[in-house]
């Protein structure tokens, strides 16, 4: 079954809980410990990735580590650019960072990184991709004129544009470490103009905060800045808890 058909057909019963391991925040065997961890506890899927210190090598090593893990569960690729892809991977985002001010992240990336994902043979999933304030590392990183957390029809009209270009996904992102996540409000508003999967990451600590995000119409919740504390299994249970 490909990626994006397991999404949709996991989405039938239930919202969806997702974990982003950075492999420049921790070594593989602790990334496999994570992975371990968060399978046994009910995570739907793997995210790889970060905004800043991932190569080549951490990278392979971190998808192998949460392979070994869990061997079920798929494993996809949140890029950064088109210089670190792996063929190890079961799918890609193929995003566009639609508020970025660089259109190399829109679409600069994406013509550079095609040729390559269609010769490793994995499969690209369309992601629009919006950063809304504080932005964090990715903000600023990917150059993003952020979206303002009480401007909710700039939000929309992005989700609505996401579709319309074909898009199977929009991810609005609050940032990594982000102190709050994406408003609920402005979450039930982009829902309410959009049919394709919304997924929200960035500043998802507890189970209030995550029932309120999936009660506003959160389709797939992600969550990483946790996983990467100590004794970080019983907040990720609550978590998984309160959304499904």
């Amino acid at each position: 079954m490909k990626v994006m058909d397991y999404i949709l057909a996991t989405l039938k019963s239930h919202k969806m809980h997702m974990t982003l391991i950075d492999p420049a925040s921790q070594d593989a065997d602790r990334a496999g410990e994570i992975a371990g961890i968060a399978d046994r506890l009910g995570t739907d899927a793997f995210m790889v990735g970060g905004s800043t210190g991932v190569n080549q090598d951490n990278l392979e090593k971190t998808i192998k580590a949460i392979r070994n893990a869990s061997p079920k569960k798929p494993i996809i690729h949140f890029p950064t650019g088109a210089r670190v892809l792996s063929p190890s991977v079961d799918a890609i985002y193929f995003m566009s960072f639609l508020n970025s001010r660089n259109t190399r992240n829109i679409v600069g990336e994406q013509v550079a990184g095609a040729p390559i994902i269609k010769k490793f043979g994995i499969e690209p999933i369309p992601m629009g991709y919006v950063v809304i304030e504080p932005g964090m590392k990715v903000g600023e990183v990917g150059e993003a004129q952020l979206v303002k957390r009480g401007d909710f029809e700039t939000a929309k009209s992005f989700g609505i544009a996401a579709e319309y270009f074909g898009m199977k996904l929009l991810y609005l992102e609050a940032g990594s470490g982000a102190s709050e996540p994406v408003p609920a409000g402005m979450v039930k508003a982009v829902k309410g103009e959009i049919e394709i999967p919304l997924v929200i990451g960035g500043g998802i600590r507890s189970a209030a905060k995550a029932k309120t995000l999936t009660d506003a119409g959160a389709d797939i919740l992600v969550t990483g800045t946790i996983v990467e504390m100590e004794h970080f299994e019983k907040r990720l249970g609550e978590i998984l808890k309160a959304i499904r």
